[in-house]
């Protein structure tokens, strides 16, 4: 059996952005032998039952989650300000029945007082609903490491402290092998905050479509949500 699970991963239900049904992600996850397996979509749980039901008739345990967007401010603030940006990324990941219920009504108040550009959410609710779930630290498209390609290590590393304070052990700094020379800088300077502040490691990769054959469809549903062609 492999001891790898996949704890950030993007289904068709994250719109335009996912190219793979959750029925093949979770028959490729039997055929490694794998014992359980994650759903990150973007904003939302609309895969979540779904989900749930495939990967429990083949034995392999679901990890509702969610990749959600996370105002740089105050959820409520809807207005676009030049140099920052709309959203970062945060992954969720509930480990119990509170949590799932946590995150469902984090997902619905994204939706209805959030909602700009994307379902956001932003700190203050984070705190209010934190029982039940573990964070992982996001993409690079996270607050963490935006901050740390920019250079403002000091910044990244006051965030770490804010989701270490709230969160406790259920917090985890996410580094991903995604090809990119940036991620490898941003994942040096993950592991230095984990060395620093004691806050422990998960190794993930931002799935996105099953196979190789697969990637110029991923790029088609991207250009399609950007409003670019194949050859920008």
């Amino acid at each position: 059996m492999s001891e790898f699970t996949h704890l950030h991963i993007h289904s068709e239900y994250s719109l335009l952005d996912g190219a793979s049904s959750i029925s093949k992600l979770v028959n490729q996850a039997y055929k490694f032998d794998m014992p359980a397996l994650a759903l990150t979509d973007h904003g939302n749980l609309f895969g979540a039952v779904e989900f749930y039901q495939i990967a429990s008739k083949r034995g392999i345990k679901p990890i509702l989650g969610c990749e959600i967007y996370l105002a740089p401010g105050s959820r409520f603030k809807k207005k676009k300000v030049k140099g920052e940006t709309v959203s970062y990324h945060l992954t969720l990941l509930a480990k119990d029945k509170k949590g799932y219920h946590n995150l469902m009504e984090l997902v619905t108040i994204g939706f209805l007082e959030g909602f700009y550009y994307h379902p956001r959410l932003d700190k203050e609710i984070l705190s209010r609903k934190k029982e039940g779930l573990v964070v992982l630290s996001g993409c690079l498209k996270g607050e963490i490491p935006s901050l740390l390609q920019k250079g403002r290590f000091d910044e990244a590393r006051q965030v770490c402290l804010f989701y270490q304070d709230l969160y406790k052990d259920d917090f985890y700094l996410e580094v991903q092998d995604t090809g990119l020379e940036e991620q490898k800088e941003v994942n040096q300077a993950l592991v230095q905050l984990s060395r620093e502040l004691s806050i422990p490691l998960v190794a993930t990769n931002d799935v996105h479509y099953l196979y190789r054959k697969d990637a110029r469809t991923q790029d088609v549903l991207l250009c399609i949500q950007t409003g670019k062609t194949l050859k920008d």
